[in-house]
């Protein structure tokens, strides 16, 4: 009978072990999500402070875009104003499509893109859309090894007892970005 008592005793120590362990990791790659993005946030917080600074010297060059500076200011505007991921993720594309209409606005003045002010904000803007990217591939990467956990099994039931739910959306390329661009000379 103690060796009974000794079994069901290891028995409910490996359970009791095991469910600290798959909560703790849960915590763990729910931590990691909030991490990776805070650092998405902090690229596009860097990428949205560039702005002004490539607006203003664009407008010297073709101050007739004025409606597309405006749309540039609202999207910058509505970043700072977003407060939930899914409001950063809209504000972000909104951002991105802007930005590349005044990159093609760009296209028309070739003395704008010999002026080094300007080459050295594209530069940095550059840098920073290149941090952008693999900063998204990470938080993409934990947002997919999160929602592995919290769905398969028997990661699911504990995750569905300890209240753990499928992380928020993916960041995924706008239609646009999928169309082959045209390179004219």
């Amino acid at each position: 009978m103690k060796n009974f008592f000794w079994i069901v005793g290891i028995i409910l120590v490996v359970v009791v072990i095991s469910l600290i362990a798959g909560y703790n990791g849960l915590v763990a790659k729910h931590e990691d999500i909030t991490a990776k993005w805070s650092q998405v946030e902090n690229q596009l917080q860097r990428r949205v402070d560039l702005i002004p600074n490539l607006v203003n010297t664009v407008k010297g060059y073709a101050a007739h875009e004025k409606t597309l500076f405006e749309e540039i200011t609202r999207a910058r505007s509505q970043w700072a104003e977003a407060k939930t991921v899914d409001d950063k993720l809209k504000a972000a594309s909104q951002l991105d499509s802007t930005l590349s209409r005044l990159l093609l606005v760009v296209e028309n003045y070739p003395n704008l893109k010999a002026d080094a002010t300007f080459l050295k904000l594209m530069d940095e803007l550059s840098g920073t859309e290149n941090r952008i990217a693999v900063e998204r591939m990470r938080y993409n990467e934990a947002v997919k090894e999160y929602n592995i956990a919290v769905r398969s099994f028997p990661g699911n039931i504990l995750a569905g007892i300890l209240g753990f739910r499928p992380a928020s959306e993916y960041f995924k390329a706008e239609q646009k970005a999928r169309e082959v661009p045209q390179v004219r000379f």
